[in-house]
Order: C-alpha cells, then sequence, then structure tokens
C-alpha cells in the first residue's frame, strides 16, 4: 500500500513539473507577441463554420480564391469550407437543403426559385463578375473569326436555363443567328466534361470556361477562338446569395464573408497577372502558374472583375431581359425582393 501511495505521489509531481513546463513555454511565446496579436488570437478559436457551394472550380473566380489563400474570411472570423457543385441547379439544391449556407452561381438560379413560390428563397448579396467568363473553342485559330461562322456547325453547350448557354444564345441572337435553326448545340454532356469530349472529336466548337479552353490549347485540339464576356457586353454573371432564414440569423456573418471577398476584389484589381497567379496557384495544383498568369491576364484584359461588389439594379434587369428573351422566365420579379445591396455597400465603404 505504501509502495503504491508513493508512486502515486511521484506522478502527481511529475505531472505538476509537466504542467508548470508547458505553462512556462506558453507564458515565453506570448511574451514575445504584441499586444495586437494576444487579442488575435481568441478570434482565431472562435471562428465561425460557414460553407460555401460554388458553381464551378475556375480561375474565373480568381478574386475569392485570392481571399482564400490570403486569410482574408479568418480575419472576418469565418473558418470557410468550399465545396463545388458543378453547376447553379445543384448549388441551389445544396443550398435548399441545407448543405450549404452560401451559393455562389449565376443570379438566374434564385430567379427561378422565387418564381416558383418558394417561401424561403435565396437573395443575392454580392455580385463579383461583370463578364461572362467562358470562350469558344475551334478546332483551329481563326483570327478572322465571325459568329456568323458557326451556321451549320456543332457546338457543345451548356445546361439549359444556365447562364453558360443563355449568354452563349444572346450573342447569337445579336448576330442574327437563330440558335434552334442554324446551327446544332449539343447539350446533353454533363459541365466540366465537354472539354474532354471536344478533345475526343466531338463537335467543330465547344463553350468552355478556364483552365479548360487553355487545356485544349496545350493539347493542341483546338485554340479559342472569340470570347462571350467581350462580344456579350457587361452581364452580371455570377453572385453570392444565402436564404432569407441565414440572413436573419446570421447577418455578421454575411457582412464579414462579403469584407473578405471585397478584399480578394481589391487584391485582383490592384496586382499583376503574375502575382495573382502565385497567390491562387494552390487552388489549382494540376495547373501551372505560368499557364495561370496567362488565363488570369486574359481576364484582366477584357474587364472581367467589378470595382465593388453591389449588384445594380440595371444588371439585375438586364439579366431578367435574357432570361426573358431564352424563354426561361415569363413574369419579371421585384428587384428589391431577390437583391440586398447593404453588406457589399458597407463593404466597398470599409475597403476605401
Amino acid at each position: 500500500m505504501k509502495t503504491l501511495t508513493k508512486r502515486l505521489l511521484c506522478l502527481s509531481l511529475c505531472l505538476l513539473v509537466l504542467i508548470g513546463t508547458v505553462s512556462g513555454c506558453r507564458k515565453k511565446a506570448d511574451s514575445g507577441k504584441t499586444d495586437a496579436e494576444k487579442t488575435e488570437a481568441p478570434k482565431q478559436e472562435a471562428l465561425t463554420p460557414v460553407t460555401l457551394s460554388e458553381v464551378a472550380h475556375s480561375i474565373f473566380y480568381a478574386p475569392q480564391y485570392v481571399a482564400i489563400e490570403n486569410g482574408y474570411f479568418e480575419e472576418e472570423g469565418i473558418d470557410l469550407t468550399l465545396i463545388n457543385s458543378a453547376g447553379a441547379d445543384k448549388v441551389m439544391t445544396a443550398m435548399i437543403s441545407g448543405g450549404a449556407d452560401i451559393g455562389f452561381m449565376g443570379s438566374e438560379a434564385s430567379i427561378y426559385v422565387y418564381a416558383e413560390g418558394s417561401s424561403d428563397y435565396a437573395v443575392n448579396f454580392a455580385q463579383l463578375t461583370q463578364r461572362a467568363g467562358n470562350f469558344l473553342v475551334g478546332r483551329e485559330a481563326d483570327e478572322d473569326f465571325k459568329w456568323e461562322d458557326l451556321k451549320g456547325k456543332k457546338v457543345l453547350g451548356g445546361r439549359a436555363g444556365g447562364m453558360p448557354e443563355m449568354v452563349f444564345e444572346y450573342i447569337l441572337k445579336k448576330n442574327g443567328i437563330d440558335p434552334k435553326t442554324d446551327l446544332t448545340i449539343d447539350q446533353s454532356i454533363d459541365f466540366g466534361l465537354t472539354a474532354a469530349a471536344f478533345i475526343e472529336g466531338d463537335a467543330d466548337y465547344t463553350v468552355e470556361f478556364e483552365p479548360f479552353a487553355t487545356k485544349i490549347e496545350l493539347e493542341d485540339a483546338g485554340k479559342v477562338v472569340a470570347s462571350l464576356g467581350v462580344d456579350s457586353g457587361y452581364v452580371p454573371y455570377t453572385a453570392y446569395c444565402a436564404k432569407q432564414s441565414y440572413y436573419s440569423e446570421h447577418p455578421e456573418i454575411i457582412q464579414g464573408f462579403t469584407n473578405a471577398i471585397q478584399k480578394g476584389l481589391d487584391y485582383v484589381n490592384s496586382h499583376t497577372a503574375e502575382e495573382i497567379a502565385k497567390i491562387i496557384q494552390p487552388q489549382f495544383s494540376e495547373t501551372e502558374e505560368s499557364t495561370i498568369a496567362a488565363i488570369v491576364g486574359r481576364y484582366l484584359d477584357q474587364d472581367t472583375w467589378k470595382e465593388d461588389l453591389v449588384f445594380s439594379e440595371d444588371s439585375f434587369n438586364l439579366l431578367q431581359d435574357i432570361l426573358t428573351e431564352a424563354g426561361e422566365l415569363k413574369e419579371k420579379v421585384p428587384y428589391k425582393e431577390l437583391v440586398n445591396t447593404e453588406y457589399a455597400e458597407k463593404a466597398a465603404e470599409t475597403a476605401k
């Protein structure tokens, strides 16, 4: 019994020494920190988990990845989980089912849900891109390409009712081409698989996001012949949204999230393509940094990203015009019901 007591006493003393040593190490580590660094520690421990569902993982969304890689979300108290849902319809499904808190996609999805009479519909709070981010890829380089050249051809397009396909058809109509009779648009291939199908020899042209357009070029399977972003003009292509119930419960998260994206936007609008590529390269580990820089440069040249995240009424009305022309919207919906600019305006003001 005495032996057991002695062992327990020795164990207790060892634990006290160990605790004292760990405590001493913490004090020593803390002693080298500034007051500001000491106060930041509790914030890091209190990060709020937020799940963001994106429509695609593309260099087109560079400001978002800059915000992730530069730690802007952590600065705003957010522990962000990013999931790629591969399609606006799937992003909306993730939000409705509770699999995502915030959605990033074309705002047409939120309009469809509202028009169907949903009570807890999604409201857009930040517009990121102001031009289409996809490109028309042909079999060969064609500096004299005209949209009329697509007559009688087969093109791999996008999902009916989605922004990529609607903007493509919008451009065709602007150039006097009937999407239904003047060419064949194959919409049967899933998003993200069209580049592979094109490389295998299917179709004369394909509409691709980056890095898939550049991948086709690198494999000598085709060449970019036109930019949908340039030829469509300014279009509210992608925006962030959340359900009304999430807004009411987490307004501070929406603001912090918007602040982080604004910081990423500011970085992209004030740095070179090479600097941006270096930051976001971990998000595209299978793509060479020089290739990422070339793609970012292409997007910068066509004025892809906004200066702020405010989703204006004019942009929203243009989007509805495109939906109506595509036969996807019978009756327009109210801007004030589906867009909230409060958070974007505050983020822009804070960034000044």
